[in-house]
């Protein structure tokens, strides 16, 4: 098997909610298998991830973060991605690492929203105004095409950069205001220190976390936490190895029944918004295993149109 190399230049004909569909596809094959390896070295990460799923195929998807790059105006994140046929075990793709990043992220939090925020969610607030700010962005858009956004960044220039770039879109320095008023709050930072109160918050709304990936990584104060029903992508990618989770449970502030479900509870119906007045948390932790079905995603749909 000749391996296909597929780039970014794919995205114009690539859709989120073909994606999401995919994802519940995903999610009603057989668990997927998953290990996960961090080497730290200061701030820097190099991160690795593997997943197998049984009629999918697998994938091994390497990271190197490294948040001083921004200085340089080279991306924090880097990596590889490679898709492995699910019979013959032979390379079947390699695929643009960013454009893998960049679907899988953003339309993990989407698939969640798509589940647990308010059908009728209006006004979105982005905490954070950095790529993955910007890819949530067009995510929510298709599925909520009339939501009207607000940017909120530690930097104030790039919050209004953001704004004047992207459609219905303003800028605030008020994050309290800006998370007060918001259907959905999506946190894409890389903060250690929570900044999203759980005081802040209101009956009804929902919240996608993405930024914490570390250990010591956290957005969410504990309040927050323990006012809301809280969901995760997959328990095995988040509770043990991302301080979101990690800390607040290892603290005592939650336990582990106090996660309602993660995406492998669709089927059951237990990946759901109860009620209309219900705070709903989704902690996004990526995984291999949504890399795997982004990839296959990606590369089914270069055969549809090739």
């Amino acid at each position: 098997m000749t391996p296909t190399i597929i780039s970014a230049d794919i995205e114009p004909q690539l859709d989120w909610l073909e994606l999401i569909a995919a994802f519940e596809s995903g999610h009603r094959r057989p668990k997927a298998e998953i290990a996960d390896s961090f080497l730290y070295r200061g701030t820097d990460t190099l991160l690795s991830r593997a997943a197998w799923v049984d009629g999918l195929g697998s994938l091994v998807k390497t990271a190197t973060i490294y948040p001083d790059n921004s200085a340089q105006g080279l991306p924090n994140v880097n990596g590889a991605v490679a898709l492995f046929s699910d019979t013959t075990g032979e390379l079947a793709a390699m695929v643009d690492f960013h454009l893998v990043t960049k679907w899988k992220t953003a339309g993990d939090s989407l698939f969640a929203a798509s589940k647990l925020a308010r059908p009728d969610s209006q006004k979105i607030t982005l905490v954070g105004a950095g790529a993955v700010s910007k890819s949530m962005h067009a995510a929510y858009s298709a599925l909520f095409p009339d939501a009207e956004f607000t940017v909120w960044n530690r930097s104030p220039e790039a919050a209004q950069a953001m704004a004047r770039a992207l459609p219905r879109c303003t800028a605030s320095d008020d994050l309290q205001a800006a998370v007060t008023q918001a259907d959905i709050i999506c946190t894409a930072t890389m903060s250690k220190q929570p900044i999203l109160r759980g005081e802040w918050l209101r009956a009804g709304q929902h919240i996608d976390l993405i930024g914490a990936f570390r250990s010591d990584m956290r957005e969410a104060d504990d309040t927050a936490l323990r006012r809301a029903a809280l969901f995760v992508d997959n328990v095995d990618t988040t509770l043990d190895h991302i301080g979101e989770m990690k800390i607040p449970l290892a603290q005592g502030v939650i336990t582990r029944a106090d996660i309602q479900s993660d995406f492998y509870g669709i089927a059951r119906g237990e990946f759901a918004r109860k009620s209309d007045d219900t705070i709903t948390v989704c902690k996004n932790g990526g995984g291999a295993h949504l890399d795997l079905m982004t990839a296959a995603y990606i590369l089914e749909k270069l055969y549809k149109i090739g």
